[in-house]
């Protein structure tokens, strides 16, 4: 609107200065050439040419805002957590391995020390009542609770019940324990093979024996202390 607006006032004063000259006194100036309308639009487009070279050269250009490219995200690898770990304790043949619990018989341990009473191959008379004494460690970290059980694991048990600990024994502390017994008819060398086990019927430790002699000697002997 303003472009056209400057043209028409170009044109104005271009007639009007035509108009001047030809309107002039008796001194008449020598004819200046004047300019035809076609050279007055001519001159005028140029000029509205060269505003607009000038507008475009001032104004300002629209650059695009840089956009960001977010950055890729990786998902986290997997930990490979493994297999989970195998819990339980050495049984004796037949006797299945548990895991889980607080405690396990892994934890548990017996060691045997000496024979309290009836010495290896001691001789008996058929039916002789004796009682066979042990002395034996908890080698374990655990303690042996009440109600775990000493019982037979092989060989002849001569009568004998599992024996049911009454308390429990402490991890270090040793232990004396005692099963009666009776010999047998048979006359030969017999052996009884006795092993702890927890309430639940998981043997532990090390397995120990009595072993006697039946018929030959001079008779029946009693239970002795054996240092």
């Amino acid at each position: 609107m303003l472009k056209t607006r400057l043209i028409k006032v170009q044109l104005l004063l271009a007639l009007g200065a035509l108009l001047i000259a030809s309107c002039g006194g008796g001194n008449v100036p020598e004819a200046t050439p004047t300019a035809g309308v076609d050279q007055i639009q001519t001159a005028a487009v140029s000029t509205f040419a060269s505003g607009l070279t000038l507008t475009a050269i001032v104004a300002p250009t629209n650059t695009p805002a840089v956009t960001e490219t977010p950055i890729a995200t990786f998902a986290p690898l997997s930990t490979n957590t493994g297999t989970a770990p195998l819990t339980g304790g050495l049984t004796t043949p037949g006797v299945p391995v548990t895991s889980g619990g607080a405690a396990t018989t892994s934890c548990y341990g017996l060691t045997f020390v000496s024979d309290m009473t009836i010495p290896d191959n001691t001789q008996m008379q058929a039916g002789h009542n004796f009682t066979k004494t042990w002395k034996v460690q908890n080698s374990g970290s655990c303690a042996w609770d009440a109600g775990f059980k000493f019982q037979n694991t092989g060989g002849n048990s001569m009568g004998a019940s599992a024996v049911t600990l009454p308390a429990s024994v402490a991890a270090g502390a040793t232990y004396e324990v005692s099963v009666p017994m009776t010999a047998p008819s048979t006359s030969g060398t017999v052996r009884s093979n006795w092993r702890m086990s927890t309430g639940t019927g998981q043997f532990f430790g090390d397995e120990v024996y009595v072993q006697i002699v039946v018929g030959s000697g001079s008779g029946a002997v009693t239970a002795t202390t054996y240092p």
